[in-house]
């Protein structure tokens, strides 16, 4: 009795320390227009964010202990990266590789409801976006998807599913359309604008 009590205090009170966390980096952090600042701020609440990796502004982030980006990567503004992973047990969590592009206005999900379960629980599930992937802008990625290297993510797409590196995919859920040449792979994005 008194470990389930003291358990529920505890996250209790974590929730409380994300929901400041995640009200600080939106709010505050992600309107300040330098990314050298905002990505100082990031890597202090626990985000691992590898050289020459940028975000851009008006970002929401939730629980960024869980989320790790790559080298050399660039999201674009009023983007949602969700690194949750509050559940004991939980495969939540989301790792980004390097020489991703993502675009504006996407969403990265790693929790949803469970709409079958009495009490509407969360489900928690890793998304990994592997080296060279390109999502366009207001892709939907939906949690336990792993988009595969050098994957491209056409506009509007809602992946609800692993794609396999190489693939383009489009629309609602997202499916195959064609193949992206592997000799494409190795550049670099290279410097992000200083002001966004």
């Amino acid at each position: 009795m008194h470990n389930s009590f003291s358990d529920k205090i505890q996250r209790r009170l974590t929730a409380i320390y994300l929901e400041f966390i995640t009200g600080f980096l939106w709010w505050c952090v992600g309107y300040i227009p330098s990314h050298h600042i905002r990505r100082f701020f990031y890597r202090l609440f626990g985000m691992q964010i590898g050289s020459g990796s940028t975000l851009h502004m008006m970002g929401r982030i939730y629980d960024p202990r869980h989320i790790q980006i790559g080298d050399d990567t660039i999201i674009g503004e009023k983007f949602s990266l969700d690194g949750r992973k509050q559940l004991e047990n939980s495969e939540g969590g989301l790792e980004i590789g390097s020489h991703v592009d993502i675009a504006s206005e996407v969403m990265i999900w790693t929790s949803q409801h469970d709409i079958n379960d009495p009490k509407f629980a969360a489900i928690e599930a890793k998304v990994v976006v592997e080296d060279y992937v390109f999502i366009g802008p207001r892709a939907i990625i939906l949690p336990g998807v792993t988009i595969g290297k050098g994957a491209i993510i056409a506009a509007g797409a809602i992946v609800t599913k692993t794609v396999a590196p190489l693939s383009v995919v489009a629309g609602v859920p997202a499916k195959e359309i064609s193949k992206r040449d592997s000799t494409a792979l190795g550049y670099t994005l290279g410097r992000a604008r200083w002001f966004q």
